[in-house]
């Protein structure tokens, strides 16, 4: 039995390393798998368990280093700063180069993870050595153009999230300071390529679509502000953030079409995430405070607003005509429109406490038609997360408007008999779909 799950633990290793060099698919490598009873995808997930806690160990020795080289930087002399700086970052990516070309691509990876670390604390101690600091940004920027080229062509998805991440760290700073990121859309393709290219990485996909994100408000922001140095937020990046998630939900469901075994499993976190977000935002709005800022904004930049968020909106319904879900696009789009519409026409902010009411509605009816499809689809996810919506909304609601220490006593005694009967509930109904 031991050398038995010995071979299927190399089979699933193999199958891969195969994937990983190209020679083929990861749908043949869930085949192959499956002819020896062998969950891939559950393989994977254990293997890239062990993976993460080495990657981690590697980090926090590049953190002791580095710690340690920073406590007693002063005490060292200028020349042998510089060539101990270069010594152990040119050594760490020679280990790795070593191992890449001996096949030990995993252990490669995380030796350029290390070597990274040590880059970007080179980038940082030399320019204390020559005072170099008129911009800060700007090492974290070359810091970041120097990982780019590693996780690009080992095409590997951790060494790309730790760029994607260094690029967003430079990007908040740069944007904080009131300065607009323009290499910032160099790290997004290289992102993209790496996700297409590479391994399925969950975390880089969600990495990627944030930086998307952030770059097209932050470019709409210098269009409406003004220039450069002027960097600003108004309330009509509200209405394009709306749009975009309806844009992306929309390209969960394009998606979901392709025979790629991998765009599927990006559907689906993309559907996934694009729901949370819009349950979020329900759950930020079901508050009168925000209608009331909404109503009373300027809305300044209509003129270009619009056109970006039509824009967005029609892509979302082309997309969603591809993939026949227009059932599902349309009233979302419609709605999301209308919402828009009528914010920016109404003016006196005595409509907030309606515009809350639909929101509290629209919550609670969410939740429901949640819970319906957890139950017909017996998916839990969908069945928990509608029992979460409904009782936080409830929760929400009575911290909003009464607030005593009974009703709150009495209130959480309500949500845990739901809560514990929705769980009775669920496994009745699993135990039932089991029998039958």
């Amino acid at each position: 039995m031991r050398l038995l799950r010995l071979f299927k633990r190399d089979l699933a290793q193999e199958s891969a390393s195969w994937v990983e060099r190209g020679l083929i698919s990861e749908d043949q490598a869930r085949a192959i798998c499956a002819q020896y009873d062998i969950d891939y995808t559950q393989a994977q997930a254990n293997a890239g368990g062990y993976h993460l806690l080495v990657s981690l160990g590697y980090l926090f020795i590049g953190l002791a280093v580095i710690t340690l080289l920073g406590a007693n930087w002063d005490e060292i002399p200028r020349g042998l700063r510089m060539a101990g700086l270069l010594v152990i970052t040119l050594a760490t990516h020679g280990l790795a180069l070593r191992a890449w070309f001996g096949e030990r691509r995993a252990s490669a990876a995380r030796l350029f993870l290390l070597g990274n670390l040590f880059y970007g604390a080179s980038i940082i101690l030399i320019a204390q050595i020559y005072h170099l600091g008129e911009h800060m940004p700007d090492g974290v920027l070359w810091w970041a153009l120097g990982s780019l080229p590693f996780g690009v062509l080992l095409r590997h998805a951790g060494l790309a999230l730790f760029n994607v991440l260094l690029a967003l760290l430079w990007f908040f700073m740069e944007c904080g300071m009131g300065f607009y990121p323009t290499l910032f859309p160099v790290f997004i393709v290289a992102g993209l390529y790496v996700l297409v290219r590479g391994e399925y990485s969950a975390l880089l996909f969600l990495a990627v679509l944030a930086s998307i994100g952030l770059w097209v408000e932050a470019t709409l922001s210098l269009a409406w502000s003004g220039g450069l140095h002027r960097m600003e937020w108004h309330a009509e990046h509200l209405a394009v953030s709306v749009a975009l998630f309806v844009f992306a939900y929309a390209c969960s469901h394009w998606l979901r079409e392709k025979d790629d075994g991998r765009a599927k499993d990006y559907s689906i976190l993309l559907s996934l995430w694009s729901l949370r977000f819009g349950l979020f935002a329900l759950l930020v709005l079901s508050f009168a405070e925000p209608w009331s800022e909404l109503i009373t904004a300027d809305w300044d930049y209509q003129a270009s607003m619009w056109p970006a968020v039509l824009g967005l909106m029609g892509m979302a319904l082309y997309l969603g005509w591809r993939a026949d879900r227009l059932a599902t696009l349309v009233p979302l789009v419609v709605s999301s429109l209308l919402v828009i519409a009528v914010v920016i026409v109404l003016q006196d902010d005595d409509y907030d406490v309606y515009l809350q009411v639909m929101t509290n509605v629209a919550l609670v009816a969410a939740g429901i038609r949640l819970i319906a499809l957890g139950v017909d689809r017996g998916m839990s996810h969908y069945f928990f997360l509608g029992i979460a919506v409904v009782l936080l909304t409830a929760f929400l609601r009575y911290v909003d408007l009464i607030g005593d220490y009974i009703g709150g006593a009495a209130l959480f005694l309500v949500l845990a008999m739901l809560l514990l009967g929705a769980a009775r509930y669920w496994k009745g109904q699993q135990a039932r779909e089991g029998v039958a």
